[in-house]
């Protein structure tokens, strides 16, 4: 009998712009907003052979104490203008770009994304996010906007609705334009959505690019995120890069689609990961607790136990025990930061017993639970990790997140990916011209009219030309 094929691993990359994960310090350390970064990184993932290139999306500079959180990334260019600029530097790099749902308009986001497929040749990619804080929502003069119970339907109606814009380019007949002579679609454009929270009509100006609908990229965690990522994501980006827990999350979503019709293989699941390579495993392991420590300052690991704990503690000593007193559960020191919004009580209790276990100190116990590097080792060991942990079930590839910008990514690709590909789990080279292709994502786009979380996103209707 012929050998069973083995899973691909996919691999994209993304350049860190949001969280304070990159080592500042080192001499090689560069901009994180300039032009010159994103070019280097994302032709370095094309080098490697890469599915796609991610930027994530902070709609407001997180803020501590009520001052700019100057341990955080400091600059953010808006995503589909870099995107754009790097689809003319680029030729297979698929371009992945997180739009929130909550202040934006679907007719706008859909003819932008619409352009970058076309600019791109088919390479764009759509990550679905929403917000829940006021605190963002100041920045467009809404507050809060919408209660957050709300924020998945409003998403999955917006969704819904920039795929009715994306499909009105199907519709109506070629006909002769009596000024110019040029062949245009009749009834091109026009579209009519009349729902609970959008009712639009018109038409809509730009024709989709070649792969009709950017992928759907979604990163929810909540039962109703898994539940919109299942009924309409093609990529869920997953914080879980620990085995055992990554399986769960696998299993989990992988088992909620066929009440959509869909199979395993139409929705990848990718971890955000990173990876130390050394020449040793030794080498590795030490500069992979260098990065740890450097990532994670004194003042940071101050800041993160105020964020849980909701109270000053700028008089503790970072390499010093954790706090004797309880937390204030209704004050939030660190704004716009999703991790430490909830649950920051368990969060406290969850800390300090693990620091009681292991004699932690401050310092060394943030480093534990936030700062460890995912594939630390030699060329091999990293290489087979990776592979270990989608063929037995834990995602279909990762999404690395490099500790330096630009050149993070470079050990990685010059001395994992061939080793991948002698593995023959990487592509040797890019054999589809759109990110569907390199996705393996052979069935059509979802239609209008799918929502988030399994129900049908509001009442639609679509104008015929007359």
């Amino acid at each position: 009998m012929p050998a069973t094929r083995k899973k691909q691993v996919h691999l994209a990359a993304q350049l860190p712009g949001i969280h304070n994960v990159t080592v500042w310090s080192d001499p090689r350390s560069g901009s994180q907003i300039s032009l010159d970064s994103f070019v280097r990184l994302a032709r370095t993932a094309e080098r490697g052979k890469f599915d796609f290139f991610f930027l994530a999306e902070g709609l407001r500079l997180r803020e501590h104490k009520g001052q700019v959180y100057d341990l955080d990334i400091a600059g953010r260019p808006e995503n589909l203008t870099m995107l754009s600029a790097l689809a003319a530097v680029t030729t297979d790099l698929g371009l992945a770009a997180t739009v929130n749902t909550t202040f934006n308009e679907p007719y706008e986001v859909a003819r932008r994304f619409a352009t970058l497929d076309r600019l791109s040749g088919g390479r764009a990619a759509w990550n679905v996010v929403t917000s829940y804080d006021a605190f963002t929502g100041e920045n467009f003069r809404r507050g809060g906007f919408l209660p957050e119970a709300d924020r998945y339907t409003r998403a999955a109606e917006f969704l819904s609705t920039a795929r009715e814009l994306w499909d009105s380019w199907t519709e109506g007949d070629l006909r002769a334009d009596a000024a110019t002579g040029e062949f245009v679609k009749a009834g091109a454009g026009r579209f009519a959505h009349h729902g609970q929270h959008f009712g639009i009509s018109g038409r809509f100006t730009t024709p989709p690019g070649p792969q009709g609908h950017p992928v759907i990229i979604q990163s929810g965690e909540s039962d109703v995120g898994r539940e919109f990522a299942a009924s309409d994501a093609e990529v869920v980006f997953s914080k879980h890069n620990q085995l055992d827990a990554a399986r769960d999350f696998y299993r989990d979503v992988k088992r909620r689609l066929a009440r959509y019709g869909r199979g395993p293989d139409d929705l990848l699941i990718l971890p955000t990961a990173n990876a130390v390579v050394a020449d040793t495993d030794e080498e590795a392991a030490a500069y992979a607790a260098e990065i740890s420590r450097e990532l994670v300052s004194p003042q940071t690991a101050i800041a993160h136990l105020e964020a849980v704990w909701g109270r000053d503690l700028s008089a503790y000593d970072p390499e010093g025990p954790l706090p004797d007193i309880e937390p204030a559960d209704d004050a939030h020191l660190l704004q716009g930061h999703s991790v430490f919004r909830k649950g920051r009580g368990e969060t406290a209790r969850q800390w300090r017993k693990l620091a009681g276990e292991r004699n932690l100190s401050i310092r060394e116990l943030v480093v534990e639970v936030g700062g460890r590097q995912t594939f630390v080792g030699s060329p091999r060991t990293v290489a087979d990790a990776i592979d270990h942990f989608v063929q037995t079930g834990g995602a279909d590839g990762f999404v690395l997140v490099p500790h330096l910008v630009p050149g993070g990514l470079d050990d990685f690709v010059d001395r994992v990916v061939p080793l991948l590909q002698e593995k023959g789990v990487h592509r040797d080279d890019y054999t589809g011209t759109t990110l569907r292709d390199h996705l393996g994502l052979s069935g059509a786009p979802r239609p209008a009219g799918w929502g988030g979380t399994g129900v049908r996103a509001g009442h639609h209707e679509k104008e015929t030309s007359r």
